[in-house]
């Protein structure tokens, strides 16, 4: 029943305390929220739903979630709270009812080379204790079997300030796992020294093809040319043996360049620290590539990947090592340490067992635990979150969940259905953010916000059950039992991309050919493959475009112009209209407010109490100096023209004398993927995860590649989102680009030319392909778990 039914009610002679069963928000103007109220009922499973970017994860995430984890970090000392990160209290007037929220988000986890599942999820932790008990031969502690800690031995003399000073001499060694060799990480790397630098040049002519090394300004160039080291005008393939060995490899030393003293060392080591030591997938587009092209990163041959010293390898329980142990697929592992039975670790061994059970269960007994955490999908990462609080004791607690069924075949959605089912039984509130109807049909209540995204969203449409919100006039309701139809006509293939004895992961030698010039889905269960196919195994060279889920790298100065490359185009016409530099036309240059420093805001901080932000008061928050808001272009000043939503400002830039087509190109593959609505300087911070994917699509849909791989681009995507997404993925057929999407959702499969199907399962049970050919066919066959879901979806 609707919660503004329930306001107030008490039976007669019922305790007071029995009375606070809602959660009460008035008032809530988080981003794009308009003064939104509602009444959530405490015990229950109440479904976000809405199109993307209409205020869901404002209200759950940033305001109900956030005020909970705000109060919680209130209750600890001032000492604990400045360790702790700080939270401003949300744009709210009222909210109460509140119990401590545990958030289980889709931010991916960590991508540090040296994170992995088991590391990330304790499991590793556990295991070093059980191999430092049991293992054979007993090599030392639990850190004696960790891949992150070295092996350290010092001796010498320390001074005891106590009474009389006196010298003592003292030994300390700590034995760790680490490999020597690859220092913990599993590869190492190989560089082309062809991709560094042009060794018919010389320095001064610019030899170096490295990233952002110019030869005529940059300091890590002059410190090269300058050092005396090398001659800066012989090209580089006629220095002499010292010569090129100090280039390549010569150690840290003291030059002086321009009168200032800097440090030089060789080429190599350089190139190791400013980009091998980052990880691959948070540098930018440019610098990921060169990465690609210089360095290949091979297989460590001394611990042949597994991370450890020789000595951790060679302790085992049951002929089984630390390093067999991690490599198994979780379901294994978990039947492995069934088997044990060791009185004198029980506790232990039954902490393990339930947390590796918990992996199964959840529909990830596909992973390993030596599998990179960098390497999870946005829905694996996910659960693999929700893991800890399966088996917990706790109740009356409100769990928060932000699209729990993302990357989940129509198979695997029931069993997250059950999970987040058993967890409101035990007296939890249950809040899922959610598109997917399967997912919405199991909520008690349904909050819909709307009724467009952006500006246009920001209230709530509906409140009640789902039965009501079917009859409701609302975009959810009118979409919620939309089924997509078998297309009657199919595009031919104009070629093939073909993939031979692929075996990246779990793939079992397969062979396979991509059609090209069609909509081509690889869909399967989660862990049958599809990705270690399509990103792992497309033959190198293929004019590829890949757009997958990794997060936009993006600070709160970012936004979509700067993002897209839109305000290069604007910056330039506004500098040609009016005679002056470009660089004034960047809030992050030139022209920036020198009181906020182009940050439109002045922030304060309150050490471990929540910083302030405050307009600035000088450009009230328009980020530029008042003399650069006087240059106009088109009759609007720069702040105005990042005032302007895409929609308007494709308008603007479309025609008359604000007429450039540059920037008209890129608002119009903006607006193709359905954000009209978005402000051009909107911070890409406050994005939702839907918007970002599909701003960074709108990004690649101006590359030159021919095929164009898409990972899930329906995460994030409310149903009726899901139909302009066909229309813009058939208009890049129609184009002449050949369209492979890795996909769950059952409106993309139907919609396929062609579909390639991996399975039977996940992990050593996936791998395989276990049907090509049209929808129909996979419809009318019903061979496979896919095939059985698509057919009942489209009801045939």
């Amino acid at each position: 029943m609707s919660s503004a039914k329930r306001t107030g009610t008490r039976a007669p002679g019922a305790h007071a305390a029995d009375g606070h069963d809602l959660i009460r928000v008035h008032g809530a103007r988080e981003n794009n929220l308009k003064d939104v109220s509602v009444e959530i009922p405490k015990r229950r499973l109440t479904v976000f739903t809405g199109v993307s970017g209409s205020g869901k994860s404002s209200l759950v995430f940033n305001t109900i979630a956030a005020e909970s984890q705000r109060l919680i970090n209130e209750t600890y000392s001032a000492f604990v709270q400045g360790f702790m990160p700080t939270l401003a209290r949300p744009e709210v007037d009222v909210l109460d009812g509140l119990t401590t929220a545990i958030i289980v988000d889709q931010q991916r986890m960590g991508a540090d080379p040296r994170s992995t599942v088991g590391t990330a999820t304790d499991v590793n932790a556990m295991l070093r204790i059980l191999f430092s008990r049991l293992g054979d031969p007993h090599i030392g502690p639990p850190s004696a079997y960790s891949f992150n800690t070295a092996s350290v031995r010092a001796s010498g003399a320390i001074t005891v300030e106590r009474g009389n000073k006196k010298a003592v001499k003292a030994t300390f060694q700590r034995t760790g796992g680490m490999c020597t060799n690859c220092e913990g990480r599993g590869t190492v790397s190989d560089i082309d020294l062809t991709q560094l630098y042009d060794d018919t040049k010389s320095l001064a002519e610019g030899a170096f093809t490295i990233p952002g090394w110019k030869s005529d300004s940059q300091w890590t160039v002059q410190v090269y040319a300058q050092s005396g080291f090398v001659d800066p005008d012989k090209p580089i393939r006629e220095y002499t043996e010292r010569q090129l060995r100090d280039f390549l490899y010569g150690d840290p030393v003291k030059v002086k360049v321009n009168g200032v003293n800097l440090t030089y060392e060789g080429l190599i080591p350089k190139i190791q620290k400013s980009f091998l030591s980052k990880d691959k997938e948070a540098m930018q587009p440019h610098i990921r590539a060169f990465v690609e092209r210089a360095v290949t990163f091979t297989t460590c041959p001394e611990c042949d990947g597994t991370r450890l010293s020789e000595g951790a390898r060679s302790s085992r329980i049951r002929k089984t090592s630390i390093a067999d142990a991690c490599a198994m697929e979780i379901r294994d592992l978990a039947q492995w340490v069934r088997e044990l039975d060791e009185p004198s670790v029980a506790p232990l061994l039954t902490a393990l067992r339930d947390t590796l059970d918990s992996f199964v269960e959840i529909g990830l007994g596909y992973l390993s635990l030596d599998r990179p955490a960098g390497t999870l999908s946005g829905g694996e990462a996910q659960r693999v979150k929700m893991i800890r609080h399966l088996g917990s004791s706790l109740t009356d607690t409100t769990y928060v969940f932000d699209e729990p069924t993302v990357g989940l075949h129509p198979h695997d959605i029931q069993r997250m259905n059950d999970l987040l089912l058993r967890l409101r039984d035990k007296g939890n509130t249950v809040l899922v953010v959610e598109h997917k109807p399967e997912a919405i049909a199991i909520a008690d209540h349904v909050v819909d916000l709307g009724p467009g995204a952006g500006t246009e969203g920001g209230a709530v449409c509906f409140e009640g059950t789902v039965e009501e919100l079917r009859a409701a006039d609302t975009v959810t309701g009118r979409h919620l039992d939309d089924r997509a139809v078998l297309k009657e006509t199919v595009r031919e293939a104009t070629g093939a991309l073909e993939i031979r004895g692929a075996r990246t992961h779990n793939l079992q030698d397969v062979d396979v050919d991509v059609p090209l010039g069609v909509l081509c889905v690889v869909t399967g269960v989660a862990g049958s493959g599809k990705s270690s196919l399509v990103h792992g195994s497309l033959p190198a060279g293929a004019d590829v475009v890949s757009v997958d889920q990794s997060p936009i790298k993006g600070s709160r100065r970012s936004n979509p112009a700067t993002y897209t490359g839109l305000l290069e185009p604007i910056r330039k016409a506004f500098a040609k209209a009016n005679g002056v530099k470009p660089a004034l036309f960047s809030a992050n240059s030139e022209g920036a407010c020198p009181t906020c420093n182009g940050a439109g805001v002045v922030y304060t901080d309150l050490a471990m109490m929540a910083g302030v932000a405050t307009p600035c008061e000088d450009c009230e928050g328009k980020r530029f100096q008042p003399a650069v808001l006087e240059y106009r272009f088109g009759g609007r000043d720069i702040s105005e023209v990042l005032a302007m939503s895409v929609a308007r400002a494709e308008e603007f830039f479309g025609a008359g004398e604000a007429r450039l087509p540059a920037a008209h190109r890129i608002l119009g593959r903006l607006a193709d993927v359905g954000l009209g609505y978005l402000t051009l300087g909107q911070p890409l911070t406050t994005l939702s995860g839907g918007e970002r994917q599909r701003l960074k699509l709108a990004t690649h849909m101006g590359d030159k590649g021919g095929v164009y791989v898409l990972d899930e681009p329906t995460s994030g995507l409310h149903l009726a989102d899901v139909e302009q997404l066909l229309g813009l993925l058939d208009r890049l057929v129609d184009a002449g680009k050949s369209v492979v999407v890795v996909e769950h959702h059952q409106a993309v499969m139907a919609h396929a030319d062609w579909i390639i199907d991996l399975g039977p399962g996940a992990g050593h049970d996936g791998g395989r392909v276990v049907f090509e050919g049209t929808p129909a066919d996979l419809v009318a066959g019903r061979s496979t778990l896919t095939g059985q879901h698509l057919a009942a979806y489209v009801g045939a």
